[in-house]
């Protein structure tokens, strides 16, 4: 019994235990619920108030990109209105600037407009003064005369043709006085430039070239098809072509050297070539007046080392090469002043004078006679400045400068050349007068016809029989070029002497070209 209740004792003491201990364990799980749960609240807490921020911040960045969008547009607008408002002004500023010219315009045409009625009033009146008083004349012929209206007429128009009948003497007279003045002016000049006693070579111009063919069936291929090839190289080379029973040659002519040899190098070119068509020749014609340059800087510079010039200006030396091509009464220019330079090399060396400032001078002296279809003024003068310009020492252009008298002769160098020029020209058979006139015709004959408008490039040919002129046709329309015919034919007949008659042709030819791709 005692056991019992002792175990029953024990049982309530274990339950109780086991109670306390449940008790124990639910206060102990409630209290990490709790903590866990504040834990989990406040962590909760931390996030929304971050994510909050991070709304808040969000929010404010759209707020000031907005802003900011909407400030530049309302600048961009701004500045848009002013531009507007300035063009408005200056619109505004321009219009009353018209307005004023139109205000003065009106006013000037209203002021005009009175002027010119004033004018026709007057003319009106003088008018009406002048029909009074013929007639009042009227009148007084036919009561003094006893004349009808038709035979005063007739005596009025008797006085008129007096009147003018004498104007005209008088201006016929006036002419005539001129043209002699002119002739006494020219014989002097040609009474100056005559030749002194003096015996050596000579040098003289050819006026034909002659173009070796390898067959006579070459002659037809020359000319061409009706003509159209030999056409063609004379209008683009400006000579005359001579095909005749000269066996395997052809003749060129004319008086100009330069149209003459690049005639000549342009035929041996396209004979050599075999091909020849109009295209063609103009083609090689093209290409041999570009290679003309080289020619004539390589007989400048011949003619320098014959003379033992050093250290000459390349431009010089250009422009000497083209005196090769220049003749003065026949003679050769370039071979002209070759002579000179020696001569007066060996003057100056008797006399104790520096011979290579001789030699230049005498080399250099009629540089300018290049250079005169350029430009105005004595031959001596415009060469002296070219040398004056290229470095040339001042004895040297002094003596270019004054061996005509055109300036005072300051040293013996221009007084030598003077007679050198006279010696080398002087020679019997150096110059030839007729063929030097007929040559300046040919010349002036071309000078002419360049002098119109519209002229592209015209052509002295047939010895002087015929000039060819060529015109732009986009400038000159068919009437105009019959009409620059006829003065030109009026021009050539008021101005030269020449016997027999010339042929003024102006071509006036229009090419359209396109090319197939």
């Amino acid at each position: 019994m005692q056991i019992v209740i002792i175990a029953i004792v024990a049982s309530l003491v274990g339950l109780g235990l086991g109670y306390v201990a449940r008790l124990l364990i639910a206060r102990q799980d409630t209290a990490g619920a709790e903590q866990k749960a504040k834990e989990t609240l406040e962590s909760a807490k931390r996030e929304a108030a971050t994510k909050l921020k991070e709304a808040e911040l969000e929010v404010k960045a759209q707020q000031l990109k907005a802003k900011e969008e909407f400030e530049s547009s309302t600048e961009s607008r701004r500045d848009e209105l002013k531009q507007t408002e300035e063009r408005i002004s200056q619109r505004e500023t321009n219009l009353d600037r018209k307005v004023s010219l139109i205000d003065k315009k009106e006013t000037a045409l209203e002021q005009k407009a009175s002027e010119a009625d004033e004018r026709r009033s007057a003319l009106d009146r003088e008018q009406e003064e002048v029909e009074r008083l013929i007639e009042e004349e009227k009148e007084k012929l036919q009561r003094v005369a006893a004349l009808t209206q038709d035979e005063a007429r007739r005596a009025l128009m008797r006085r008129v043709e007096k009147d003018m009948e004498n104007e005209m003497s008088s201006f016929v007279r006036r002419r005539q006085e001129e043209a002699k003045a002119q002739a006494d002016r020219d014989s002097k000049k040609i009474v100056a430039l005559a030749i002194q006693r003096y015996s050596g070579s000579h040098s003289h111009e050819n006026m034909t070239s002659t173009v070796a063919l390898p067959s006579d069936e070459m002659k037809g291929r020359v000319i061409g098809r009706e003509g159209r090839n030999i056409r063609s190289i004379e209008s683009a080379t400006g000579v005359n072509l001579l095909i005749d029973d000269t066996p395997e040659a052809v003749v060129i002519t004319a008086f100009d050297p330069v149209r003459r040899e690049i005639a000549k190098q342009a035929l041996e070119e396209l004979v050599a070539d075999g091909r020849i068509h109009p295209a063609r020749i103009e083609e090689v014609v093209a290409k041999v007046e570009e290679n003309m340059e080289e020619t004539i800087r390589h007989a400048g510079e011949e003619a320098a080392y014959e003379v033992g010039a050093q250290n000459v200006d390349p431009e010089v030396v250009k422009t000497m090469g083209r005196l090769k091509f220049r003749t003065s009464y026949s003679q050769n220019v370039l071979s002209h002043s070759v002579e000179v330079a020696q001569i007066m090399g060996m003057i100056a060396g008797e006399l104790g004078l520096d011979v290579n400032v001789a030699k230049r001078v005498g080399l250099f002296h009629d540089i300018g006679k290049a250079l005169d279809h350029k430009v105005e003024g004595p031959h001596a003068l415009i060469g002296a400045d070219l040398l004056k310009r290229c470095g040339e020492s001042p004895d040297v252009v002094h003596g270019v400068a004054a061996h005509h008298n055109d300036v005072e002769p300051e040293s013996l160098y221009p007084i030598l050349a003077s007679a050198s020029d006279a010696i080398s020209g002087s020679r019997p058979g150096a110059r030839s007068e007729t063929t030097e006139i007929y040559i300046k015709r040919l010349e002036r004959l071309e000078a002419i016809a360049n002098n119109y408008e519209g002229v592209k490039k015209s052509y002295a040919v047939h010895a002087g029989r015929e000039v060819r002129v060529f015109v732009e046709p986009s400038k000159i329309d068919e009437n105009e070029a019959l009409l620059m015919a006829r003065n030109i034919s009026k021009q050539i007949e008021d101005e030269l002497q020449y016997p027999g008659e010339i042929r003024v042709m102006v071509i006036r030819e229009t090419r359209c070209v396109e090319y197939a791709r």
